[in-house]
């Protein structure tokens, strides 16, 4: 595993192959990014975040007193669901064999809340030691302990990261488990470190990024393009090019709101079927890249802003302000994060409108708030109807019980039929005779609309809706045929 590095490799002695005497010092595993595919830290920041944020306030001043005091007052003010941590299978696999009759210690730099906690979850060790809340178990402190505990060359080492590196030179052999390829070349020029084996880092990549990302979620951000199409000015360039700049400003926020609320709801991800396959979730991208992702995407966002309207910034600033509280708060009670949802889409053509800038209509406002609240109402009513099927009462990380099915029933479509009376009042208004020579043309979409508000309940009710109704309105056959008449529709009227 060391060609063209300047590290030792393990010889027959030092392994025990073909009979060889065994090393009897213990093999010491780290936890974070070698036994689970996160960090805990991070993992216990965040859930203290959503507890309370005002917490976060609390983390300067004890970090302050030490990293290892940091650990222990985050970790004795949260409970985390061991059961959902994504494990790294492989390395579980290796430690598994026991052949070699060596104890195991899990050596890590987390709380030794976590290190009990962790080793007895996922059994086999023998022992387990963390940080204490005055020492920091990590580099060279870890190094120094082991180093005490076992002598130099007296133990085995499985870690992932750089600071790893002051306990691989002590270690007599080195297994890097899913380390950078900067951090296995470093360690491969050490001529101190014995590496044993590599696990090769799995997950992380442009594949990772872009699930995280979310792009096919951008198609909601279109809503940014109704006011320049609705106000017949997508042929003027200047009007269509303040919408794309307005278009694309929205969908780097998207984004940014998107992996921020994943790693606030990484415990509820974990427990969904599908939802547990997130990169973040599942530990193909850390917390911590996430964490300097949100930033960078935001901060592109309201560089883009900068050229449009300064109206338009303030609408972004609330959309992202907005998307913030839903993160920490909102989504936890119970139709106000449905109102919440329904507000963002509608905040987007607001965005479109004063981008361009168009004057509003009330009669799209209005319309809009309906439609949207309907759709999310799809969305709450699918995931508690999937908890129905269990044995579970209530949604994870939402406020939302199994015998609230009826009512979001219920309310779904009443805001459904809500949109559909809403555009019957605008085909009928002023509004629309300014910008339509075939007004009346335009009673043909009402049936149309109230059929695909119909099929979009019935297949909730069905138990087939995608997790979220606007992806599945952008991959259903059916659903794309009928906004294929809708524009022709439009155009006739035009």
């Amino acid at each position: 595993m060391n060609q063209g590095g300047a590290s030792r490799v393990a010889t027959p002695a030092e392994t025990g192959v073909k009979g060889m005497q065994k090393p009897d010092g213990p093999l010491c595993v780290d936890l974070d990014g070698t036994l689970i595919r996160t960090d805990m830290l991070l993992e216990s920041l965040l859930a203290l975040a959503r507890r309370n944020p005002f917490y976060l306030l609390c983390c300067v001043a004890w970090l302050m007193r030490g990293r290892a005091h940091l650990k222990r007052q985050v970790a004795v003010r949260v409970d985390l669901d061991l059961a959902t941590l994504p494990l790294d299978a492989r390395v579980v696999a290796w430690l598994g064999d026991r052949s070699d009759g060596r104890r195991r210690v899990l050596c890590t730099a987390s709380d030794q809340r976590w290190a009990d906690a962790l080793a007895a979850h996922v059994g086999g060790f023998d022992e387990a030691l963390g940080s204490d809340g005055v020492r920091n178990l990590g580099g060279r402190g870890k190094a120094d302990a082991l180093c005490e505990r076992y002598g130099v060359r007296g133990f085995d080492y499985a870690g992932n990261a750089a600071t790893d590196l002051p306990v691989w030179r002590n270690a007599r052999h080195a297994i890097v488990v899913n380390a950078s390829s900067r951090v296995l070349a470093r360690a491969r020029r050490e001529p101190d470190v014995v590496i044993e084996r590599v696990f090769e880092r799995e997950g992380g990549g442009w594949r990772a990024w872009i699930a995280a990302l979310r792009p096919h979620q951008w198609s909601k951000n279109l809503l940014v393009l109704v006011p320049v199409f609705t106000a017949h000015r997508m042929f003027v360039p200047a009007a269509a090019s303040s919408a794309l700049r307005a278009f694309t400003a929205f969908c780097l926020c998207a984004s940014a709101a998107y992996v921020l609320n994943d790693l606030f709801d990484l415990d509820a991800d974990r427990r969904h079927p599908r939802k547990r396959l997130r990169p973040f979730a599942c530990g193909r991208l850390s917390i911590g890249a996430g964490l300097v992702a949100v930033p960078l995407l935001t901060a592109a966002a309201f560089a883009i802003a900068m050229t449009l309207p300064l109206r338009f910034g303030i609408v972004l600033l609330v959309y992202a302000v907005t998307t913030l509280a839903y993160s920490l708060v909102i989504k936890r009670v119970a139709m106000l994060d449905v109102v919440a949802l329904a507000a963002l889409y509608t905040l987007r053509i607001v965005a479109g409108a004063v981008a361009i800038p168009v004057a509003l209509s009330g009669w799209l406002l209005a319309f809009s708030m309906a439609l949207f609240l309907s759709l999310a109402l799809v969305k709450r009513y699918s995931e508690v109807r999937r908890v129905a099927e269990t044995d579970e009462t209530r949604i994870a990380g939402r406020g939302y019980r199994v015998r609230d099915l009826s009512l979001l029933h219920s309310l779904g479509i009443a805001s459904g039929v809500l949109s559909v009376l809403v555009f019957a009042f605008y085909i009928d208004s002023t509004a629309s005779a300014a910008l339509y020579r075939h007004q009346n043309a335009l009673w043909l979409l009402l049936p149309l609309f109230f059929y695909w508000i119909d099929r979009v309940w019935r297949t909730a009710k069905r138990g087939d809706m995608h997790d979220d109704p606007v992806v599945f309105a952008l991959t259903d056959t059916v659903s794309l045929g009928v906004f294929g008449v809708f524009a022709a529709v439009v155009l006739l009227a035009i």
